[in-house]
């Protein structure tokens, strides 16, 4: 029981963090592409607006856990080759968002994927 207990606090902390930043890009599909946004990262913003929520969503449910968790594992491998490779950022500063946040929601993800939902979820096993 600890362990459904310990997932369900994964799933639950994932599902609100990709619940709340997918609905927070929501705005991005009244903007068009400009010189600090290119068309090609619009597009990108407004697919993760949509994905980000139904993914936070089912994870907290424990809906298809393991999919989601894939999902989202894809997304934080996306965010940090941006956030390392791209725009060159610390991985932590107090003065600087960094990519540690980042580093921790794949970590989750991979747990997810590991472990699964557990026995409070109202889990489809995936694979």
């Amino acid at each position: 029981m600890n362990i459904d207990v310990a997932l369900l606090v994964l799933r639950f902390a994932l599902g609100v963090v990709f619940l709340y930043h997918g609905l927070a890009k929501r705005p991005m599909w009244k903007m068009r592409p400009s010189d600090q946004m290119s068309a090609g990262m619009l597009f990108l913003m407004r697919f993760l607006s949509a994905a980000e929520p139904l993914a936070g969503l089912a994870l907290i449910l424990g809906f298809l856990t393991e999919f989601d968790a894939r999902g989202v594992a894809l997304i934080m491998i996306g965010a940090l080759w941006f956030k390392i490779l791209k725009w060159k950022m610390p991985f932590s500063t107090m003065t600087q968002t960094g990519w540690e946040f980042d580093l921790v929601n794949l970590a989750i993800a991979i747990a997810l994927i590991i472990l699964g939902g557990g026995q409070l979820a109202v889990d489809v096993p995936f694979m």
